[in-house]
């Protein structure tokens, strides 16, 4: 491993040398004294490997090994003892604490050489492996995305030219996700979920579904299916993702006043990821052009959906929705229907 760093701890100056004499010629070497400025150093350079003397006054290596292992930013590191305790039982204890390896003092310049070339090699295999991984994961993640939003496209199509409404609205509910200070992963999720909110329009007759007048009562309570009909399409499933989606599927209408449907839920019953829904999806229906109306200005969007803060809308939400409202316009002009 070329130019890799090694960080050389030991209280005895003597020892020290050694092991810089042995090693600098192939490797970056840092060296400490005693355990806290070996823990301060690795936290700061992040060395690719650690030779860790035991016995030390204060804090001994042990206890170094101990604390590099716990916190995420060292824990990685490979860490080899090199101490004069030879008995099994100081070698066991180093193993369970984390270590690599021991080498016993004094030390052999050939077996210096050799074990940390060997350690350092395992290390960047690992690296390696587990950058790949990652980049696999993300590839089968992204793919995922796709297949979900390219689903919620899908159900679009039936009664919208383009499908870019799921694209639209999905970036809203980010949007305010993200204002309303909900954590990272959640803002991800929601993100990546609201494509699905009304995936069960499959299930949705044509004749309902495009009729240009006004339904009766009995199309209507069959239009109203498709919340419960895209819940039964994605099912339950333990995945975050599956189970947020769902869960917008099937409550996304639900309303505020527990006027909504399906089960007229009210308030916080009713999930918060469907209450983020339900303003991106009426924002982003009201300010689109569709072939039986025009579109909505900003303004008017906005003024309707304060009208219905406390009704269909959840007042918290609505109010930190007024406050993107800039970033929303930016978005709707990016993925406009004729763009």
């Amino acid at each position: 491993m070329d130019n890799a760093t090694v960080l050389v701890v030991d209280d005895t100056p003597e020892n020290i040398d050694i092991l810089v004499g042995i090693l600098a010629q192939d490797y970056k070497v840092k060296v400490a004294i005693d355990g806290p400025r070996a823990l301060t150093l690795a936290a700061k350079t992040v060395p690719d490997l650690i030779l860790l003397d035991v016995m030390m006054p204060g804090m001994n290596g042990y206890e170094v090994c101990k604390r590099l292992k716990q916190d995420p930013l060292t824990s990685h590191i490979p860490v080899i003892f090199v101490t004069a305790l030879t008995e099994v039982a100081d070698e066991t204890q180093g193993f369970e604490l984390g270590a690599v390896d021991y080498i016993t003092k004094p030390v052999s310049a050939p077996v210096v050489k050799a074990r940390v070339k060997t350690h350092l090699a395992l290390y960047d295999q690992k690296r390696l492996l587990e950058q790949e991984v990652k980049a696999r994961t993300k590839e089968l993640e992204d793919t995922r995305f796709e297949i979900i939003r390219r689903l919620g496209r899908a159900a679009e199509y039936k009664d919208n030219e383009t499908g870019l409404h799921v694209i639209r609205m999905s970036h809203y509910a980010r949007l305010l996700a993200v204002q309303s200070g909900l954590p990272d992963k959640y803002c991800e999720l929601i993100y990546n979920a609201a494509p699905m909110h009304d995936i069960g329009k499959i299930g949705t007759p044509d004749a309902i579904l495009k009729k240009p007048d006004k339904l009766d009562e009995q199309e209507w309570l069959e239009m109203q299916r498709h919340a419960e009909i895209g819940a039964e399409i994605i099912g339950e499933h333990s995945d975050p993702l599956l189970e947020m989606a769902r869960r917008i599927a099937l409550s996304h209408h639900e309303k505020w006043d527990g006027s909504g449907y399906p089960f007229g839920l009210s308030g916080t019953d009713i999930p918060i990821e469907a209450r983020i829904i339900a303003i991106a999806d009426v924002f982003d229906a009201l300010t689109s052009i569709r072939p039986y109306k025009k579109a909505w200005s900003v303004a008017d969007a906005v003024a309707l959906i304060e009208s219905e803060s406390g009704k269909h809308f959840d007042p918290e939400l609505v109010n930190h929705f007024k406050q993107v409202i800039d970033e929303a316009v930016k978005i709707r002009d990016s993925h406009n229907e004729t763009a």
